[in-house]
């Protein structure tokens, strides 16, 4: 079977005859998520210190404001996402959301310069107060709206340069996601390191300007490479074509299903049409999860005979759009239990540092910042990427003949049972740690974290590449930026999940306890009982790792279907299974054996799971 172009020659070439898209392109993406990152992760890690030595926040306050505006960052994602899936490009929304972020910057590297717009470092019952605290709130909402707008449309806008439809750039595809997360660590990596080192032993403001440069710098990058992108003009609201679906689903709830789904309404799609957007038109196979659902597509007999207009639009909905709606449902679930494992992560932001802080923080001579203890999972991640792309990928994907190797959900999997392990592993070092300085009067050296933050450097390798790769390639069309967002979606419920349990756990043990002493308050750790705290993580995560192999395994993968040869009407009568086409999607089968899918008649009816 022939392959052909996803997108037309408008968005595929330039004005030269040179091919746009792959790999060229994508250096650009990958080149503003080294340096922009450096700023974010360093900050992701350091706030938390810059908020307790130079703002005053107690132990609490600090992680909590912390783990609030990564929970507010990652949320916004979803805002990106929608307004490049729906209003502008994917390359014009990271901008737009770029310069958000770049006042953000300015407005907290001017409060960190001044002395006057903080409180005063000898008093430590000064608090941030009137314009200062309103400021300080400003730049944060600024930073929280730049970083997350940006963050929900850059993975898109990276993986549109690569076309399904041709088997090169399906691996390549496959492959983007690594080298996002590698240049991602690689950006980390300096921030944690050089940023950090600036910030807390030179000066917050210094380290606030270095972060505005490389973002700005790493913006340059991303406008130079626009001549040599495929970019996917904004279409309808994704959410209009999902509410539409529910909305006549309900009104159309009193009808009776037809016993066969080759009743329903399936729309026209006309392979010769050269159209941009059209080419990327993908009609689904019917699934039998959620039914009622179906009854959206029933079209009226009185209906039947007459040409799709505006008014017939508003009463039906095609097959396809069921079945988006259905993966976005079944989507759900898989992206519930993955909050956990991330609200595991913002205890490595935040108590973590703080345990650092307390540390023997000596590596000879020279004292190692607590904000750049997690270059060490960064250092793990950019040594094992590499590694997993060019030796495990290829050796297993020999075995399962899958793009990626694995699954995306089975490499989830992985990263979800190593955050659990994470955690207990931290609790045990907490202890040997409270043991040192209680008993023996001696400080632990600060590579012992090395333990958590190496086994969840891994976990966020497996965890983090493979919901990205899920989101985008089980996403309809119209709908690939909101749904990428939704892996930082699942970021951001995790940090509030955080500030939650974090709360709660100091309300409930204070009150149990005899001293009335809750396990995370106060500014001092070694009375407190942090490693009590990581445990109730670990166990949680065991619980939520079965459930989420439920989900997994209840979960079906999206079926594509070719479109059948135009109709005299707007309703097309599906063929049986042996004359069927089936295409399945990049966790299903690759690329060789899709090229003789027409050739299988089970292959129509299957159904594919992925445990």
């Amino acid at each position: 079977m022939e392959t052909c172009e996803a997108v037309g020659p408008s968005l595929n070439y330039m004005s030269d005859g040179r091919k746009k898209g792959g790999y060229r392109a994508a250096s650009f993406v990958f080149a503003m998520a080294t340096l922009d990152n450096s700023g974010f992760i360093a900050n992701m890690v350091s706030l938390v210190m810059y908020f307790m030595t130079v703002l005053h926040f107690d132990l609490s306050g600090s992680s909590n404001t912390l783990t609030n505006f990564m929970g507010s960052t990652f949320m916004v994602t979803v805002l990106g996402g929608f307004i490049s899936d729906t209003y502008l490009t994917r390359l014009n929304t990271v901008l737009l959301f770029g310069v958000l972020e770049i006042l953000g910057y300015i407005l907290i590297t001017i409060q960190a310069y001044k002395k006057s717009l903080r409180p005063d470092m000898n008093c430590l019952t000064c608090h941030l107060e009137g314009r200062n605290a309103h400021m300080f709130y400003a730049s944060l909402s600024l930073l929280a709206l730049g970083y997350g707008g940006m963050r929900g449309s850059l993975p898109a806008l990276g993986a549109e340069q690569f076309d399904k439809k041709h088997p090169k750039e399906r691996e390549q595809l496959a492959s983007f996601f690594n080298w996002l997360l590698f240049s991602t660590t690689l950006g980390g990596s300096i921030g944690v390191t050089v940023l950090v080192w600036v910030s807390s032993e030179k000066s917050w403001s210094l380290g606030f300007m270095l972060d505005l440069l490389l973002s700005l710098l790493g913006f340059a990058f991303l406008v130079a490479g626009t001549r040599f992108y495929r970019l996917r003009p904004p279409g309808n609201s994704p959410l209009n074509s999902v509410s539409q679906v529910i909305r006549v689903a309900i009104r159309n709830r009193k009808l009776t299903l037809p016993k066969s789904s080759d009743e329903l309404y399936y729309e026209t799609i006309d392979d010769d049409d050269d159209d941009d957007d059209d080419a990327e038109k993908i009609q689904l196979q019917h699934t039998d999860q959620f039914r009622w659902l179906d009854k959206a597509a029933i079209l009226q007999p009185q209906e039947s005979d007459k040409p799709l207009t505006a008014e017939k639009a508003e009463k039906v909905c095609s097959v396809t759009q069921v079945e988006e709606v259905k993966i976005l449902i079944r989507m759900l679930p898989i992206l519930g239990s993955t909050i956990l494992m991330n609200t595991c992560l913002a205890q490595l932001q935040t108590f973590s540092i703080q345990q650092g802080y307390i540390m023997n923080l000596y590596l000879g001579n020279f004292r190692i910042p607590p904000s750049s203890i997690p270059v060490i999972p960064l250092l793990f991640m950019a040594i094992l990427i590499p590694t997993y792309e060019f030796i495990f990928v290829p050796f297993v994907r020999r075995f399962t003949g899958h793009p990626s190797g694995i699954t995306h959900l089975q490499r989830v999997g992985v990263g979800l049972v190593l955050s659990a392990i994470s955690m207990a592993v931290a609790g045990l070092v907490e202890v040997k740690r409270k043991n040192a300085f209680n008993k023996e009067h001696k400080q632990l050296s600060v590579f012992w974290l090395s333990y958590q933050y190496g086994i969840f450097g891994i976990a966020d390798m497996f965890t983090l590449v493979g919901l990205l790769e899920f989101f985008y390639s089980e996403a309809p069309v119209g709908m690939r930026s909101l749904s990428t967002s939704f892996t930082f979606l699942s970021l951001s419920f995790g940090y509030f999940l955080s500030t939650v349990f974090v709360d709660v756990i100091n309300s409930v043990t204070s009150s149990l306890s005899s001293n009335k002493q809750g396990w995370l308050v106060g500014l001092d750790l070694n009375s407190n009982h942090l490693e009590r705290f990581y445990w109730f993580l670990s166990i949680l995560s065991c619980l939520n790792f079965v459930i989420y192999l439920l989900c997994a395994t209840w979960y079906k993968y999206r079926k594509e279907a070719a479109p059948a040869p135009a109709m005299t009407n707007t309703k097309t009568t599906k063929t049986d299974a042996s004359s069927s086409v089936e295409h399945m999607n990049d966790d299903q089968i690759n690329e060789s054996s899709s090229s003789s899918s027409s050739s299988s008649s089970s292959c129509g009816e299957r159904q594919v799971q992925v445990w």
